[in-house]
Order: C-alpha cells, then sequence, then structure tokens
C-alpha cells in the first residue's frame, strides 16, 4: 500500500522521466541502426575491414559503460549527447554482426541465379540480400534494443534524465519505493520493446519461412493486427517528439543550467536555488541535478555545459587546485576565489552558512568496544577494523589517505562505497569505520557516533555557489538573491533538510521549496 501509494503522489514525476527515457532509446537505437546496417554490409563485400571494424566494436562493448561515460564528457559535455553516444557504441557490435551473419548465409547459388537473370551488384543487394537476411538483422537489432533500455539509465548520472534518475536517487537515499519506482517501468519498457521489434521480426520474414501451424489467411490477419500495433506506437512516438520539440520552443530566452552532485543536500541545494531564481527573476532554471562527483560537476561548469553548481571551499581548495589541506578558513576560500577566476573565469560568491565537513563515523557498539571518541583514538585498533568510504575520499589527500598518514594509522581493510551504501554496509557490518558529512541527514537516521577531528585534518568545507563568470554579468540579478539564501542556511538547517529526505523519504524538490515557503522566501 505504501509502494502504490508513492506512485500515486510521484506519477508525473515517473511519467515525464520514463518519456525521456522513450525518447533517449529510440533516438540511441535509430542512430545505431544507420551506422550498424550499413558496416555490416561493408565488411561483407569488403572482406579486408572484417576484422578491423568487428574488432573495434568488441573493444568497445568490453569497456564498462561508467568508464565510457567518463571519457566522453571532457569531449561532448553532459547530458542527452554523451549518453546517447554511449548508448550506440554498446548497441552497434549485434547489428554489425548479424548484418554480416544474414547476408554472408544467403545461398550462393540464389546470388548466381540473381546474377544470371541481369541483376547489378545494387539490385542484388537491396532486392535480395537485405530481404533475405532482414529476420537475422532484426534479431540483432532486438538484442541492442532491450539492452539500450538498461544502458539508458546510466543516462541520469550526467543529467540527461530517464529513469535512472529514479533507481540512483533512491540508492543514495536508501529508498527502496524509488528504486522500484524506476527499475520497474524500466522493465516494463524493456519487455515491450522486445515485443515490438519481435513484432517487426516476424513482419519482414516471408510466410512460406514461418514455422507456423496457421492457414494463410489467419497469418495474414495476424500481420494485420502486428501492423496496426507498430502503427500506432510509431503514431505516438512522432507525438511524444513535436509536444517535447514545441515545449522546449516555449522557453524563455533567459535559461540558465543549475547543475548538483549526486548526493542529497547537493539535490536539495539546486533545487531550492533554482525555485528561487524562477520566483524572484524572468530566468527560467534549466536543472542539471544528479551529475556525479566533483570532477563531473566542475568539467561540465568548464565547458559551459551547466552555467552553476554548488561545491565546497575545502574541495575546490585540495581537489580542484591541488593545494595541500588547510585549516585556515578565510585563506581558503580567498585562494579559491582568485584561482578560479583567473584560472577558469569562474564566480566563486559569498560562502554559505554551513561547514559540511567530512567526519569519521562509527557505529555506537563499535564506539563502545574500543572507547572511540576521537580520530586520534583509532591508532590502536585500526589495523583491526575496515573502513568503508566512497571513492572520492578513498583517493584524495583531504581524504583518507592524507587522513591516515596525518593521525598515523592504517586500517585493515579499506573498501570504495557508493552514496548510501556504505552506511548499509557499516550497519550489516561489512565496514567499520565510513565517512560522511557533517550534516549527512543519515548519521541521525542510522544513529551512528562521529568522532572527533582532535588533530584539526579537515579543511573548512563551507558551501560556495560557483557561476561561469558570463553568466554573472548576463545576470546580475541572481547574485543577492543566491547570497541571501546562503547566509541563512546553517549545519543544523542543512542537517535537518536531509533527515526529511533520508529518512522521513520525501523528495528533495519538495524539501526545497517547503523550505522557501516557511521561511518566507517564496511565496
Amino acid at each position: 500500500m505504501n509502494f502504490i501509494e508513492y506512485i500515486t503522489q510521484n506519477k508525473d514525476q515517473i511519467i515525464s522521466l520514463s518519456i525521456e527515457h522513450i525518447k533517449l532509446t529510440a533516438i540511441a537505437v535509430g542512430f545505431a541502426i544507420l551506422i550498424g546496417v550499413p558496416l555490416g554490409i561493408l565488411i561483407s563485400y569488403v572482406k579486408k575491414l572484417n576484422r578491423p571494424i568487428l574488432g573495434v566494436a568488441n573493444v568497445i562493448q568490453a569497456i564498462p559503460s561508467m568508464a565510457l561515460l567518463g571519457f566522453a564528457i571532457p569531449f561532448l559535455g553532459i547530458g542527452t549527447l554523451p549518453a546517447i553516444v554511449m548508448v550506440i557504441l554498446y548497441s552497434l557490435l549485434p547489428i554489425i554482426k548479424n548484418t554480416y551473419t544474414g547476408i554472408q548465409s544467403i545461398n550462393p547459388d540464389i546470388i548466381e541465379a540473381s546474377k544470371g537473370i541481369g541483376l547489378t551488384k545494387l539490385q542484388i543487394l537491396i532486392k535480395v540480400q537485405i530481404p533475405l537476411a532482414l529476420p537475422v538483422i532484426m534479431a540483432g537489432i532486438r538484442i541492442s534494443a532491450v539492452t539500450a533500455v538498461g544502458l539508458m539509465t546510466m543516462a541520469a548520472f550526467i543529467g540527461a534524465g530517464g529513469l535512472g534518475f529514479l533507481v540512483f536517487s533512491g540508492i543514495r537515499t536508501v529508498n527502496n519505493y524509488q528504486i522500484l519506482a524506476g527499475a520497474i517501468p524500466a522493465c516494463i519498457l524493456a519487455l515491450f520493446v522486445d515485443y515490438l521489434v519481435g513484432l517487426v521480426e516476424k513482419l519482414v520474414t516471408p510466410i512460406s519461412l514461418q514455422k507456423t501451424a496457421n492457414s494463410k489467411e489467419k497469418q495474414m490477419k495476424q500481420r494485420k493486427i502486428q501492423k496496426g500495433i507498430l502503427s500506432a506506437t510509431a503514431i505516438l512516438l512522432v507525438i511524444t517528439f513535436v509536444v517535447s520539440g514545441l515545449s522546449s520552443m516555449n522557453r524563455s530566452d533567459k535559461v540558465i543550467k543549475i547543475g548538483s552532485k549526486d548526493f542529497t543536500e547537493q539535490l536539495i541545494l539546486a533545487n531550492m536555488f533554482s525555485d528561487l531564481i524562477e520566483e524572484k527573476t524572468d530566468i527560467t532554471v534549466e536543472r542539471k541535478i544528479n551529475l556525479g562527483g566533483t570532477q563531473v560537476c566542475f568539467s561540465a561548469l568548464n565547458s559551459g555545459s551547466i552555467d552553476m553548481y554548488f561545491d565546497y571551499s575545502g574541495t575546490a581548495y585540495g581537489d580542484t587546485l591541488n593545494y595541500p589541506p588547510s585549516t585556515d578558513m578565510e585563506a581558503v576560500y580567498n585562494t579559491v576565489k582568485k584561482d578560479f577566476k583567473e584560472q577558469y573565469n569562474i564566480d566563486v560568491l559569498k560562502q554559505m552558512g554551513f561547514n559540511n565537513t567530512y567526519v569519521v563515523a562509527v557505529k555506537e557498539e563499535t564506539a563502545n568496544k574500543y572507547n572511540l571518541k576521537s580520530i586520534s583514538d583509532l591508532k590502536g585498533v585500526a589495523s583491526k577494523l575496515t573502513a568503508g568510504t566512497t571513492f572520492e575520499f578513498l583517493n584524495r589527500e583531504d581524504g583518507l589517505l592524507g587522513l591516515m598518514k596525518h593521525y598515523g594509522f592504517k586500517f585493515k581493510d579499506t573498501v570504495g562505497l557508493d552514496g548510501a551504501s556504505r552506511y548499509l554496509a557499516l550497519t550489516n557490518n561489512e565496514t567499520d569505520v565510513i565517512d560522511a558529512f557533517s550534516t549527512d541527514g543519515l548519521l541521525k537516521k542510522f544513529a551512528l557516533v562521529t568522532l572527533e577531528d582532535d588533530e584539526n585534518f579537515f579543511p573548512p568545507y563551507y558551501a560556495i555557489p560557483l557561476v561561469r563568470d558570463e553568466v554573472v554579468e548576463e545576470y546580475p540579478e541572481i547574485v543577492p538573491i543566491i547570497e541571501e539564501l546562503g547566509s541563512k542556511l546553517t549545519d543544523e538547517i542543512m542537517m535537518e533538510l536531509n533527515y526529511k529526505v533520508d529518512e522521513l523519504q520525501m523528495e528533495p524538490d519538495v524539501v526545497a521549496r517547503d523550505f522557501l515557503v516557511e521561511n518566507g522566501f517564496i511565496d
């Protein structure tokens, strides 16, 4: 009943994300067919190209999808383009292979007979080879289309939308209803795509080659029904694309793109400031939320794929600018502000009122067992404990690497985990220590003990809005709006807002808007 209630409350979001998913998948598979089928035909005629083309397609298929996305972002930015390109590349192998196999498996006597009646090579290809190979070609397209539906969930990592947004947001906030709300429609869509392409496969297979006990008359009736289903689906797709195109044409000319990283606090901040800007100005905000880690967001900002996102002073200072960790709040902020302006033409606005610094957390029973109150207390017991941290924290000098050097201990083992997974691993006794942010709502949800940074290792991590300077020049009215709200956000407020999402299972956009209304920022 709770799941049904969740679906009812969020049906508009689920429907819009499903439509996005269908559009992205249709475009990717369409281009994969336009590229893959000609390549399959080419290698069936030019044998020398067989191994190189199939070899490249095999190598692409072997590259992990997340790695391929990572490679694409510096060149293609974020959003729909890299997501579509990734799925196209992954979809090529079955189409190329099946096209080649279908043409090569045609009886040579049929080709000789075609030559005998005076058909040219092009006529043989169009009138004989492709029609006979179509059932095999369609089998490859069918595999690619179904696979593409699943792969397109990765699009959510780079702000392209789709059902993956619900799945990954649900994983990070430990919201099983949200995970299911994304996974079930994706599964249904994959089955429907398989059914549709299966219909096409049957339609292109000559009746004489189909193994069926039905009479020709029944088969013809079935084909009419199948054509009707396919025609209706095609019309719906066209309508979807047209409506989407018209809605994008009706957008305001004044648009800024606000991005965010991939954890709860960032989703709240992006929605909160987007709502406020749209309410107080005539600017339309395009939200590119849930993009990934620091490097993904910063690359997107630096390339112009987004116009603004929220980072943290210590992260910008140590991870982006590669300075050694410093605990001097003013020096860190001033350096980041100066260097970002000079090196990247990025304006760093006034830092906000909360310091979301790193903390080291353990379960209460672990703290009691080893008498842990501060990070220094880990020195005698770290060799018995396993640390589960985010991938960013695991590999940063202002993270686990520097922490162990500074405090002089080493954990028995370290494990890289994503988002909320590290909290679950801790509560399931698979790890003993995790990293967290001081404003995490999950700290409160799981009643964890945070260890005091008694030697002041962690730098300040005050939230800072990063905006491309040309956007500030074009829309200077956004600066006082952003800075006024930012000054009102404290550690306690952010933890409470995060808690509402992580524990009370409220949506980040709802939590953000409620805060703005309750505090008089918007009506």
